[in-house]
């Protein structure tokens, strides 16, 4: 018997809209509703054919693998996974939940943020309105590293602390209001970081895949909220690539800028997790030795304060900054 089709809720409904998720309200994120509308995309992406199972063609009423089908692959009844598509995760062992992201060919990132939804831990902090804080020693780091743009990003995607080439790159984000020093704010609210980045359609989907993972670690984290809150309210292209529940973590890659002074810039950038338990990482640019990229570097570090001033449009100042914030994507 063929499956009823099924509504991805968060396809079309704007975030924040389940219970105590209201935009704006700082009140958190609905671990079960995030849960509800994490798998069933998961599922839908599924091809029957790609792992051996028949296609019955135009009788598939649903995307992808049906409930059933799933389950099967996973080892559970159709009825226990069910019930944690439905939300549903209390008393799941992580035994049955790694059976189900195999099944559902999850990526390693995706498996996590299973995990966090399903089986969350207990934080015996509570939530903190506070912004994070570099240690010294890692602030004097940062400031030491004359030719490679670096930065240290935190929780929620804020920017904590930079070095002068960073902000000869971006712009001096000392010129910004501590709470707008936020690559998402950024990247969806700022129209210069349109201009800056190249393939502003990639870092957009990075960074809303990046907060995603930050919400299924720390769904009560009331800041958080409230910034998915404002970027949905403010942000149609917000909006549509949350509702997708892509979550994915880069640690490196490569970037294609436009900066305003020295063109287009082709510099690889790494990223590094601190273990401190702070949550907090090093983020830095550098380019392949002898390339134009790596020229324009050197004339942006010789230019120093002008440079900065010239960035992305944030304004003027040079130096390095601390302040308060978090991340790359």
């Amino acid at each position: 018997m063929d499956e009823k089709p099924e509504s991805v809720t968060g396809a079309t409904a704007p975030p924040g809209t389940g219970p105590g998720t209201g935009p704006g309200t700082g009140t958190g994120l609905d671990r079960r509703a995030e849960l509800s509308e994490f798998l069933p995309p998961r599922r839908a992406r599924l091809k029957p054919e790609d792992l051996g199972l028949p296609d019955f063609g135009r009788h598939r009423r649903v995307p992808g693998l049906r409930r059933e089908e799933l389950a099967q692959l996973a080892g559970v009844s159709v009825a226990y996974y069910t019930r944690l598509e439905q939300g549903n995760g209390r008393n799941v062992s992580a035994e049955v939940l790694d059976a189900i992201a195999r099944a559902l060919r999850l990526s390693d990132a995706e498996h996590a943020h299973l995990m966090h939804l399903a089986k969350p831990k207990q934080h015996k902090k509570k939530p903190t309105t506070r912004m994070e804080q570099v240690r010294p020693a890692l602030a004097q780091l940062l400031d030491s590293i004359n030719d490679v743009p670096a930065y240290i990003t935190g929780r929620r995607s804020d920017i904590l602390a930079w070095n002068r080439m960073a902000a000869a790159l971006f712009g001096d984000w000392a010129e910004l209001p501590e709470r707008e020093r936020n690559w998402a704010r950024l990247v969806f609210l700022r129209p210069e970081y349109r201009d800056l980045f190249v393939e502003w359609d990639q870092k957009a989907s990075d960074m809303v895949s990046l907060l995603r993972m930050d919400a299924g670690c720390h769904p009560d984290d009331p800041r958080l909220s409230a910034l998915v809150g404002e970027l949905s309210v403010k942000s149609e292209e917000f909006r549509h690539l949350w509702a997708r529940h892509d979550v994915k973590e880069k640690t490196y890659g490569v970037k294609h800028l436009r900066h305003p002074l020295v063109g287009e810039l082709t510099l690889n950038f790494e990223s590094f997790r601190l273990t401190d338990g702070t949550e907090q990482g090093l983020v830095t640019y550098h380019a392949e030795p002898g390339s134009p990229s790596a020229e324009a570097l050197r004339l942006l570090a010789s230019w120093g304060a002008d440079a900065a001033k010239a960035g992305a449009g944030t304004g003027t100042g040079s130096g390095a900054g601390t302040g308060s914030g978090t991340s790359e994507a």
